[in-house]
């Protein structure tokens, strides 16, 4: 959310909104993240790296979707990837989360994911695990 903080080099808790509220316009990008239940999904998207400290071959980034039609309404993503990712490849990485999210949902409604009542983690780690071989 827009104030949830990141690690940058100039604080340890900087809030997100604030590493793109000033950003200049030629940094946001008009791209689609795949498509939807009503057709491609449009975003403006724009990333800043963050957390400083890494590996030479790896990268952390703060991903901001902004809404074309209302773009007050902005998402936020942290990333950690390799260090030649394109925002592209980001973009893209994104927009599976829509479909991923549906699948859950499917498997809520139809395995029974969700209808479990067990105290420990090998009766947890069964039923999710028959859940979704069932789902499958």
């Amino acid at each position: 959310t827009r104030h949830d903080t990141v690690v940058t080099r100039w604080a340890i808790d900087h809030p997100v909104h604030d590493l793109f509220n000033g950003l200049a316009r030629q940094k946001w990008k008009r791209r689609s993240c795949g498509t939807g239940a009503h057709g491609q999904r449009i975003y403006d998207w724009a990333r800043v790296e963050v957390r400083p400290w890494h590996r030479d071959d790896r990268r952390h980034w703060a991903l901001a979707r902004r809404s074309v039609s209302r773009p007050e309404e902005i998402s936020y993503y942290i990333a950690y990837c390799p260090a030649d990712t394109t925002l592209d490849e980001l973009i893209r990485i994104a927009g599976s989360r829509w479909a991923i999210e549906e699948c859950f949902q499917s498997a809520k409604q139809e395995c029974g994911l969700d209808d479990y009542q067990v105290r420990r983690y090998p009766g947890w780690h069964r039923h999710m695990t028959l859940a979704m071989a069932a789902h499958a």
